[in-house]
């Protein structure tokens, strides 16, 4: 299973940015797809996720203006940032917590490689 992240790049502060995450391989479902952020020094950090189901979860500091979609449970995810702030400054990561191949195996905490964003002020 590979996970191709796409978008990023330079953004003014207040401007928008689009993320996209495309998982392939022999993928039967995937349970969680998500983006998460990692600064200097820092631990990656959970930014948003999204179940198969559509259930979304928003790291307190993106509430608002950031949108993770997921077309019916695909293996695509995007995420819309807007009203970027220097604070969202980091390499983004998108992440697979479960997901079940074809052959009836299930791998765990996949990640794509990262994207730089960057928010200059």
């Amino acid at each position: 299973v590979q996970l191709q992240a796409s978008g990023g790049g330079l953004a003014q502060a207040g401007g928008s940015l689009r993320l996209s995450c495309s998982a392939s391989g022999s993928i039967s479902s995937i349970n969680a797809l998500g983006w998460y952020r990692q600064t200097p020094g820092n631990e990656r950090e959970l930014v948003a996720a999204i179940t198969s189901r559509g259930i979304t979860k928003y790291a307190d500091s993106v509430k608002g203006r950031f949108t993770i979609h997921r077309d019916n449970g695909g293996n695509v995810v995007d995420l819309q940032m807007t009203n970027l702030t220097p604070e969202d400054t980091g390499v983004y990561y998108c992440n697979a917590d479960e997901v079940m191949l074809t052959a009836g195996i299930a791998q765990y905490h996949l990640w794509g490689q990262g994207t730089l964003v960057t928010v200059s002020s």
